[in-house]
């Protein structure tokens, strides 16, 4: 087995997936822990399931990548990063993308953008990101129910 990049891959089999449960519309696991293999063929000598009802898990092999463990234990999945704002980063994102109506096309303003993005100490992709997931959450309408709670003052600085 190779990936597209020339690099061998090895596979495991982990725990059983399989429903015991389902003609009962119900979930049960018969909690195998690893699949193995039994001398007949493909069954798991364990709980008598075929192998594709385990968790394939795949992981490079080779000189350049030591192994399985190197990779967070089980796989190769790394956590995304995500960004962590502080409540003042938060408030001056907020009226700068009022101010811009939320939309970050217009190229006149590149420079202002790139300054502001500078000055509160995130990128330009992450002010675009938190713009698209908050444009929904923070619309006018927000404003309005600030001001009726008094806090219109932090959206006008």
């Amino acid at each position: 087995m190779e990936g597209g990049s020339g690099e061998k891959w090895k596979s495991v089999y982990r725990e059983c997936l399989r429903n015991h449960a389902a003609s009962l519309g119900s979930y049960a696991t018969d909690g195998c822990g690893e699949f193995t293999l039994d001398s007949g063929g493909l069954q798991c000598a364990a709980c008598g399931c075929h192998r594709n009802f385990h968790r394939k898990v795949k992981y490079p092999v080779g000189p350049e990548s030591p192994g399985a463990m190197d990779y967070g234990g089980e796989g190769g999945s790394k956590k995304r990063f995500r960004s962590k704002f502080s409540a003042d980063q938060k408030e001056k994102m907020l009226a700068f993308a009022e101010k811009l109506g939320w939309k970050l096309q217009r190229k006149d303003l590149d420079d202002e953008i790139e300054r502001f993005c500078r000055s509160i100490g995130v990128s330009r992709q992450v002010f675009k990101v938190w713009m698209h997931n908050h444009k929904n959450s923070s619309s006018s309408s927000s404003a309005s129910a600030s001001a009726s709670t008094g806090n219109i003052s932090s959206l006008t600085h």
